[in-house]
């Protein structure tokens, strides 16, 4: 594929015309902020606690960043403010930190460092110097903490005590010099060959939420909680890096060392990202929603330029779909990184305005994997980045919620069984992805549970993504489709700019729908129950059985009266309404209604007629019921459905772990 090739796109998601591809670097002349930026300026749209200003420095060679840090943070905790916490999360990638105990231990969501880890693709985050306005240079009183599990050896929390309170009201800035060192790719950031992905790489201050700081340990599998504000970064690189970062640039000045210095601007964000290679081809393009205009900043891997076309389609989809169903995207760009091979590991990930994807150089076009990871990174825009909950204790409320609109997204743009994989032989849905996690390990955890503390990270990922995803589409079955996206709608526009919690969320649930619903989430969110419906039996005998002569005589004759039973037990300990739909061999039918409170039903039915089929949840509308091939009977069993479900499984197994990989 050229280079300087324009794609159409097609009429029903495209909005303009079609992305154009270069790898000529950012311009150099100056650039003003977009109007939209300005407008933003004018008015706030969340509550301005931090103002971040950094000035860094990439050296390419070493995969190193020295850094100045200028935070202002305004005291609107309501009480005087003498201790701050500080995150490091660079530090994590570090033998005996916590996060790699736990990766030991338990494994890791991504693709954690081998048994043989060389001691160059460690990560570092260094305070060099550490000032605070009025107060002078107090570096000395820094104290690295340990919240959650009392490892002296982790250093990816400190914490500083002024000399005195900082006022309710009033602001109070710290000057920081620090420098980084970034792993080999690792969780999501790091460096392969001339590529590096600079996330979570300056110190980051806690978030006063309860009442208290909340400020906890990086752990294998938790993500990030930080307050919105502004943030004003200059990067200096070599003129031949091309960048992207999570902002918009304002101006790029070539410097007479042969490097350059691009300043962005992002605001009402709670995190800035960014990510530099000469390698990339960029691809410009841009949708228009109910905001107004939105740039989309594709930087592409060599080698992967097929699937430029299939990441921009994905994002206009997902981006139209959103903006439908659960709110505006307010900001003006979103910048897509496609990370190199070698550096796949840096794939699936979201910061604000920009998110990481992941694809091959042959990629198959029935497998749509560029397309899940560009819905679901872009996902996390929403549940993440503006309805900013608390990743490390509740993580269920952005990967969860996530999961389930992926499910709604990708269902609606590329079929509701052909969501995950489209091939004539084989296919999968969404749906059927989501529960192949969950069904693997329904029950050691439930999904309100702080993320570091799952038995490992398969449950992690199996409960916070797939069973949450599946949770509320079976709450579909329950106040329908339509009144639950308005509730995501409603939840959304409530509490964006926002820390929610889940109990907001469910309320919200609650109030949309008119229903009291704890019965289910009591179950589903705050148990370890797992629903399985069983058809144990169902079979006709003749009702006059006994009479051996008669019935030989009359076994063709219509007027026989048959028994029939229909039996259903509840396996396990999800107790949830069902119903039971039964087909006769006459043609006609019965559907019973059962609440599932008891262990079984039985049900009887004497008619001139015996039965042919009984399905439990006809309609598939429960999908957290773990065993979907027990909940049926026919009286004449097709053979071809179970060789259809082998070949799936083998030709499903090949991909969907690293599928899985670049989702989490």
């Amino acid at each position: 594929m050229r280079l300087t090739k324009v794609f159409v796109l097609a009429a029903s998601v495209a909005i303009c015309s079609g992305p154009v591809f270069s790898q000529a670097p950012a311009p150099t002349q100056e650039a003003k902020p977009t109007a939209a930026s300005a407008d933003t300026a004018a008015k706030p749209l969340s509550t301005r606690i931090v103002a971040y200003q950094i000035e860094a420095k990439l050296d390419p060679t070493k995969h190193t960043i020295a850094a100045n840090e200028t935070l202002t943070y305004k005291n609107l905790t309501g009480q005087p403010q003498q201790t701050f916490p500080f995150h490091l999360y660079l530090n994590a990638f570090q033998p005996q930190s916590t996060f790699m105990t736990e990766v030991r231990l338990a494994g890791t969501r991504g693709n954690g460092p081998d048994s043989e880890w060389d001691p160059k693709h460690f990560g570092s985050i260094t305070v060099d110097k550490l000032e605070v306005e009025g107060a002078g240079d107090l570096t000395s009183k820094m104290e690295f903490i340990h919240p959650d599990d009392n490892n002296t050896e982790d250093r990816t929390v400190f914490q500083l005590t002024l000399p005195k309170p900082i006022a309710p009201g009033a602001s109070v800035e710290f000057h920081i010099a620090f420098h980084d060192v970034l792993p080999k790719v690792v969780e999501r950031t790091g460096y392969a060959h001339d590529f590096d992905m600079v996330g979570q790489w300056f110190p980051k201050v806690g978030v006063w939420w309860k009442n208290a700081w909340n400020c906890h340990q990086f752990h294998a599998t938790t993500e990030f909680f930080a307050d919105f504000g502004t943030f004003d970064v200059k990067i200096t690189v070599p003129q031949n890096e091309i960048v992207g970062a999570g902002g918009d640039l304002v101006s790029s000045a070539n410097n007479s060392d042969g490097t350059k210095t691009l300043a962005y601007h992002s605001e009402d964000v709670h995190d800035f990202s960014w990510t530099a290679s000469p390698s990339f081809t960029v691809v410009e393009d841009s949708w228009t929603g109910s905001q107004g205009p939105v740039k989309i900043h594709l930087l592409m891997s060599p080698g992967h330029m097929g699937s430029a076309q299939r990441y921009i389609d994905a994002e206009k989809g997902t981006l139209r779909l959103f903006d439908q169903w659960y709110g505006p995207y307010p900001y003006d760009r979103i910048t897509m990184v496609d990370p190199p091979h070698g550096g796949t590991d840096a794939g699936g990930m979201e910061y604000p305005t920009l998110i990481t994807l992941g694809t091959s150089a042959h990629m198959p076009q029935g497998v749509l994997a560029p397309e899940i990871v560009t819905e679901h990174e872009f996902g996390h825009q929403y549940w993440y980045g503006m309805v900013a909950t608390n990743e490390f204790e509740e993580a269920w409320l952005d990967e969860g919620i996530n999961s389930y609109t992926e499910v709604k997204v990708m269902d609606e743009l590329y079929g509701k069984n052909t969501s995950a994989v489209n091939y004539p032989f084989v296919q999968m849905s969404e749906t059927g992805l989501q529960q192949s996690g969950y069904f693997s390990d329904p029950d050691k955890d439930p999904v309100a549970s702080f993320a570091w503390k799952f038995i490992n990270s398969d449950s992690y990922a199996d409960i916070t993504y797939g069973k949450t995803a599946l949770v509320l589409l079976t709450l579909e079955k329950v106040i329908g489709e339509d009144t639950l996206r308005q509730a995501l709608h409603t939840y959304f526009m409530r509490y964006r700019f926002t820390h929610p919690t889940g109990e907001d969320f469910l309320k919200t649930i609650e109030e949309v729908s008119g229903k009291d619903l704890r019965w289910y989430f009591n179950q589903a969110i705050y148990g370890t129950q797992v629903l399985d419906y069983s058809l144990a039996d169902a079979h006709s005998d003749p009702l006059k059985w006994w009479d051996g002569p008669a019935h030989a005589t009359q076994k063709n004759d219509k007027d026989e009266v048959y028994r029939t039973y229909i039996t259903v037990v509840r396996k396990g300990d999800f107790i949830f309404p069902v119903d039971v739909d039964i087909k006769f061999d006459d043609g006609s039918t019965a559907v019973e209604h059962w609440d599932g409170q008891d262990r079984w039903v039985r049900y009887r039915y004497d008619r001139k007629a015996k039965i042919q089929s009984a399905q439990i949840d006809a309609h598939n509308q429960i999908f957290l019921d773990r065993d979907p091939f027990n909940n049926s009977f026919t009286e004449e069993p097709d053979p071809r459905a179970a060789h259809k479900l082998r070949t799936i499984w083998v030709f499903a197994s090949e991909w969907l772990s690293q599928l899985l990989a670049w989702l989490t």
